[in-house]
């Protein structure tokens, strides 16, 4: 019977595509295949959780964390060190102007006296090493340099800024990175990156000066260091420590979501035979039950319509066989129904009969149905069972929601594995927007997708609005 079907099947337009379009062009035409279900632990394609996959993301993401942390450590010691570095410098510069310049400063150094100019140099040149300053310089309010280290600078005039004026009107000490660019800072310029700090210093009779002094940026980069060692030594140890106390944690919960996935898969698995059993079980009661007594109703009718027939009731028998015809298209059509809820064909025939089955329901719809079947696939009852399981909800499907007249039942088998695939040229669906967002109670193929990669199978989908609906069930042959 099978061999029939197929043969008809290859004449009729041979291809897994939907009827009467060629198998090049369908699949040219077909949208993408959208994945279901894939297949188990067990397979290579399992997509359940795997410890060493998650433990190993958590150390690189332990190690990403830490990395950045350094990083922000850096920079804000970094900061932090600069600013610590020009407060120093601050606090040392005012110390330097009131222990050694300060005590210095005399009335003749306003007007440039050579004499005044070397008292002064005396009294500030051997304490520059000692504080650490490589340059210091006292102005005047017009911007003329009164005393430096430097000779040089000694008598030339440049104009004060307004940062330096306001120093002056209001007395505080002010410190900065030093602008090497400016022309009085020329001297400079081959010492390095340099902190300022300039201050108001007073002559004996009470007139301002301004006062500065340069000392090595390098006094940032060493506390840096400091900070930076003391900021990783507890921060990354504390991190270290709570990744270490994190990961028996983490270790349970991969266990317990392990065990939680097994036992997710098993009530599916009890889910589905439960289904069977009910579905058998009622096809029973209503094979030995309901059908019965039609059937024994229908002959008691038909006996009736010839009695009454012979004894010349013409009327009456007309009403009888009428009758008779009645309960005999509802045996007809409760036998369709026996074979959708659980086909006797699937235990006894196996699974080439039970779609041949599900096919006659189809076309009992209207519905035209072609069937091109390997003859006794190589699969296991638990894989036949849920080979029909896939098919049955794939036709549901076809009958409810497709609108289609056309259906392709394909079942094929390699070397490696079966494929069932069924094609319709239905109304088709957005395969990706359903299956993200599934429409709330349709719990069939979520069931279905969950069993199939329990068992070893992957399911795919292939459809788009107006393009119909093909699904295709792959199982691994044991």
């Amino acid at each position: 019977m099978a061999s029939v079907i197929a043969d008809q099947a290859r004449r009729r337009g041979g291809g897994a595509g939907v009827p009467g379009a060629p198998a090049s062009d369908e699949r040219a035409a077909r949208p993408p295949w959208v994945p279901v279900a894939t297949a188990s632990p067990e397979h290579p394609d399992t997509a359940t959780v795997r410890p060493r996959r998650v433990f190993t993301q958590v150390v690189v993401a332990a190690l990403a964390v830490l990395i950045g942390v350094g990083l922000v450590g850096v920079v804000a010691s970094r900061r932090l060190a600069e600013a610590q570095a020009v407060n120093d410098a601050a606090r040392i510069t005012d110390l330097f102007a009131d222990a050694v310049v300060q005590p210095a400063l005399t009335e003749p150094l306003l007007t440039g006296d050579a004499a005044a100019v070397k008292a002064m140099d005396r009294a500030v040149r051997p304490h520059l090493g000692s504080w650490r300053l490589v340059r210091v310089k006292v102005w005047s309010q017009q911007g003329r340099i009164l005393y430096s280290d430097a000779a040089a600078l000694i008598g030339q005039s440049y104009p004060l800024a307004g940062d330096d004026l306001e120093v002056l009107e209001v007395p505080r000490t002010v410190a900065e990175v030093s602008d090497l660019h400016r022309p009085e800072n020329r001297l400079e310029r081959g010492q390095g990156k340099l902190l300022e700090v300039y201050r108001p210093v007073w002559t004996p009779s009470g007139r301002p000066l301004l006062f500065e002094a340069y000392a090595p940026y390098s006094s940032v980069t060493v506390r840096t260091e400091q900070l930076w060692r003391g900021f990783a030594g507890i921060t990354l140890t504390s991190l270290l420590m709570l990744v270490v106390l994190l990961l028996p944690v983490l270790w349970r919960l991969l266990d317990r979501l392990k065990q939680a996935q097994g036992h997710r898969e098993a009530l599916l698995l009890r889910a589905v035979d439960a289904s069977v059993e009910e579905r058998r079980r009622i096809a029973g009661a209503l094979h030995d039950g309901v059908v019965q007594d039609l059937a024994a109703a229908s002959f008691r009718i038909s006996g009736a319509a010839q009695r009454a027939s012979a004894q010349g009731h013409v009327g009456l028998a007309q009403d009888l066989e009428g009758a008779g015809a009645s309960v005999r298209t509802s045996i007809g059509g409760l036998r369709s129904l026996l074979v959708d809820i659980y086909p006797p064909s699937l235990a006894t025939a196996g699974l080439e009969a039970a779609l041949t089955d599900l096919a006659a329901s189809l076309r009992a719809r209207d519905i035209s149905v072609d069937l091109l079947l390997t003859p006794q696939p190589s699969l296991e009852p638990e894989q036949e069972r849920l080979a029909f399981r896939v098919a049955q909800e794939c036709l549901n499907n076809v009958t409810r929601h497709a609108r289609a007249t056309n259906v392709r039942i394909v079942l094929e088998q390699n070397e490696e594995q079966v494929v069932l695939q069924i094609t319709d040229d239905g109304a088709g669906f957005d395969a990706v927007q359903v299956l993200s967002h599934p429409p709330e109670g349709h719990f069939g193929l979520r069931v279905l997708s969950d069993v199939a990669g329990g068992a070893g199978a992957d399911l795919e989908v292939s459809s788009a609005p107006g393009a119909g609906t093909a699904w295709r069930l792959r199982i691994p042959r044991p």
